[in-house]
Parts: C-alpha cells; sequence; structure tokens
C-alpha cells in the first residue's frame, strides 16, 4: 500500500511541477507579436497553446477519472446494497440529464471576440462554452443553495 501512495504522490508532484512550469512560460516566456485592437495593441503569449493543451488534457483526465471512480464506487455497492447503488445512479442519471438540458439551451451562433478571426467561436465550440456556462451557473446556484440549507438545517433542526 506504501507503494501506491509514494507513486500517486510522485505523479502529483509531477503534474504540479508541469502546471507551474507551462504558467510561467506562459507568463514570462515573451511575446509572439501583437494585435491590434480598438487602437490599442495586444501581446500574444507566445506559449498560449502548449497551455491551453495543458488544460485541455487536465480537464479530460479528471472527467475520465471522475467517471471511473462513479463506475467503481457503484459496483462497489451494488454488491453491498442495491438500494443504495440504485440512488447513486439516479443522482449520475440526473446530473446526465442536467448536462443535455444545458445542451440544448446552448446556443451555436457566433460569438463575436475583438480581434479574432478564427473558427472556434461558432457551431459547437459555442454551444459546447454556453452549455459550460449554464452548467457551472447552476452548479454554483446549487452549491450556495446546499450551505445555505446545511446551515439553517444545522441550527433549526438538531
Amino acid at each position: 500500500m506504501q507503494d501506491y501512495k509514494k507513486i500517486s504522490k510522485y505523479i502529483l508532484w509531477g503534474l504540479m511541477a508541469l502546471g507551474v512550469i507551462f504558467s510561467i512560460l506562459f507568463y514570462v516566456g515573451g511575446s509572439a507579436g501583437s494585435l491590434e485592437v480598438a487602437g490599442d495593441y495586444l501581446n500574444i503569449p507566445r506559449f498560449s497553446n502548449l497551455f491551453l493543451i495543458w488544460n485541455y488534457i487536465l480537464v479530460c483526465a479528471v472527467c475520465l477519472l471522475t467517471l471511473a471512480m462513479v463506475c467503481w464506487e457503484f459496483s462497489k455497492t451494488f454488491k453491498a446494497d442495491r438500494k443504495k447503488a440504485i440512488n447513486q445512479l439516479c443522482v449520475v442519471c440526473g446530473f446526465i440529464v442536467l448536462v443535455v438540458i444545458c445542451w440544448v439551451l446552448g446556443s451555436s451562433a457566433e460569438v463575436k471576440i475583438i480581434g479574432y478571426e478564427g473558427s472556434d467561436n461558432v457551431g459547437g465550440m459555442a454551444k459546447l462554452s454556453d452549455a459550460c456556462l449554464y452548467l457551472t451557473y447552476i452548479l454554483t446556484i446549487g452549491t450556495l443553495g446546499a450551505m445555505c440549507w446545511g446551515l439553517w438545517y444545522t441550527k433549526h433542526v438538531k
């Protein structure tokens, strides 16, 4: 068991070191030119793509690991207590329904970005951005609501 703890500790330290290195490169790595926006010249960081790709990798890894852990916990719980496992499955299904609703609410219309001439601000990427924003808003409101309810519950019911 100690070997697993050491391995995970080294992996986490390595990932953090890479994140720090990529962040430093992004912020102090120099400029790849400038862009004129409304009369002002804005610097374009040289390592923007590297920084974005690193963030995409981390987000995908977190999503995959979360999905794997949910499946593992469900299978473990299903063997011990089927009713509790079904409740967990209902929560996961509810979250999936919430994601689908946010995707449907998203718009694929072009997002006007000053100085941007690429194609990542229309269609699926614009819809994904909207869906992520809606999901973030809903989950933030839900978290704040749960915190307020928990505070009220502990003071008035217990």
